[in-house]
């Protein structure tokens, strides 16, 4: 049964305003994409699915990420693209999955991609690992206490001066961009933040600049 904590993000997040940064180009122009925010109950609590995408990439190298990627035409839209990239990615039975929601479409400039986040609980947990290895390191069910744990949260500064942005570190991922963004905002909507250091900013490692700057 889908916990009633993820029926009400349902529903707050189909019309939650996106920010300015984040708002797809008005002219329609960026590709189709999906991700997939599973939630599940594992030993720890309530759980998400996160990847770590492959260093060997092109864009995104060697981030964490939500499973997911472009919609193709045979998808039936962004559902079934979420969840059709999660099988490929992490081995995902899609049956064990209930869909609960969508959020509003998102901007990806460096992808150039119009992503629609799906929200699913995950009522019959299976094995997942990396499926993909071209694309995907390690995969991990992420305890929501460990993303919301104080000590885990911090914010990261951009040698161009960009404006530091959050960020997690848990289970030896750095989970920043897009994926720490998403996340800080579904985890305060669903009632889990918890205080913690906003003046706890440290410098983007250098080693995560450079796969990044591949794209």
């Amino acid at each position: 049964m889908t916990p009633p904590w993820l029926t009400e993000l349902a529903a707050k997040a189909a019309h939650s305003p996106v920010p300015t940064a984040l708002r797809p180009p008005a002219n329609g122009a960026g590709r189709s994409a999906a991700v997939l925010l599973l939630f599940g109950d594992g030993p720890e609590g309530p759980d998400i699915l996160l990847i770590q995408r492959s260093s060997k990439g092109r864009v995104h190298a060697g981030q964490p990420a939500f499973p997911g990627g472009g919609v193709d035409p045979g998808d039936d839209g962004p559902i079934g693209a979420a969840l059709r990239e999660a099988r490929e990615e992490t081995g995902l039975d899609p049956s064990g999955v209930e869909v609960v929601g969508t959020m509003p479409e998102l901007y990806v400039w460096r992808s150039d991609n119009r992503v629609t986040p799906v929200l699913g609980w995950w009522h019959t947990p299976c094995a997942v690992h990396a499926a993909s290895p071209d694309e995907v390191e390690t995969v991990e069910r992420v305890p929501v206490a460990e993303l919301v744990d104080p000590a885990n949260r911090l914010r990261l500064r951009h040698p161009r001066g960009i404006v530091p942005s959050v960020a997690f570190r848990v289970r030896g991922l750095l989970v920043w961009g897009f994926t720490a963004g998403v996340l800080d905002g579904v985890l305060t909507a669903a009632g889990f933040e918890r205080p913690w250091d906003r003046s706890r900013i440290e410098d983007l490692p250098p080693e995560v600049l450079d796969l990044a700057a591949r794209g």
